[in-house]
């Protein structure tokens, strides 16, 4: 359908009339709404002003309290027993690693002893001559009497060792020896050391050859300062000194005197 040349304009100025009314419409609505939250604001700080006031008077805060947070509070221990029985585990500790410290230096010290007198044995000879000095009297007929030993003549006081290893059997005074030791020696036989001075060993005391069993003297029927040296076998023979020192490797001094 045609339309008339004047309905245009009328159409639009409608469509404005509308929208005016509906903008002023929602003003209305927006302004009433505001009013009345002003006056509950209002109305309610009017009743909150008469609260406060009538409380002051009568001496009552409306004020609250404060507000803590509550935090368990964590038992605290009495930890002394503990540190006390660690502090005794500790000492044990220290008290036996001073033990075995000192257990293992006994035994690497004793581990060395044993190993030096295993050298020193080593380097030591078996048998050896009982003593320095002059040889002076050999086995055999002297005087018109047998005379039993060898003699090796020095100064009072000179050592006199021990020919092998062995245990001293006899130390003491001696018939015509004035004072002797008898050794038990290590082949068995039995080894005689007379006119002695002094004597340095007991009975069953062993002894390693070189060890000093003695000093030299002069006692009993003796002529001067000498060790009268004999050996006997087990029986109870007396035999050559020399003889049985040369067939141990063992020279005599001087060779065979008279």
């Amino acid at each position: 359908m045609a339309l008339h040349a004047n309905t245009v304009p009328q159409a639009r100025h409608a469509r404005r009339t509308r929208s005016a009314k509906s903008a002023r419409r929602h003003v209305v609505a927006t302004s009433l709404a505001a009013t009345a939250l002003l006056v509950s604001g209002a109305i309610a700080s009017a009743a909150t002003g008469e609260v406060a006031h009538a409380s002051t008077e009568a001496g009552v805060s409306l004020t609250p309290p404060p507000q803590f947070l509550q935090v368990e509070r964590p038992e605290l221990t009495d930890h002394t027993e503990q540190i006390q029985r660690a502090a005794q585990r500790e000492v044990e500790r220290l008290v036996a690693q001073k033990a075995e410290t000192e257990r293992l230096a006994r035994e690497a010290a004793e581990q060395a002893a044993r190993q030096a007198a295993a050298e020193e044995a080593a380097r030591r000879p078996a048998v050896l001559f009982p003593a320095d000095g002059t040889f002076t009297s050999g086995f055999g007929q002297r005087w018109g009497t047998n005379h039993n030993g060898i003699d090796i003549a020095n100064s009072i006081g000179t050592p006199i060792k021990a020919v092998t290893n062995g245990t001293v059997i006899e130390s003491g005074p001696a018939s015509g020896f004035g004072l002797w030791i008898r050794l038990q020696q290590d082949d068995g036989t039995i080894g005689v050391y007379g006119h002695i001075d002094t004597s340095l060993v007991s009975v069953g005391q062993p002894v390693r050859a070189g060890d000093q069993i003695a000093t030299m003297g002069n006692r009993g029927q003796s002529t001067g300062p000498h060790l009268h040296y004999e050996v006997w076998t087990a029986n109870g023979t007396k035999i050559d000194p020399a003889g049985w020192l040369n067939s141990r490797g063992v020279p005599v001094p001087g060779g065979q005197g008279s």
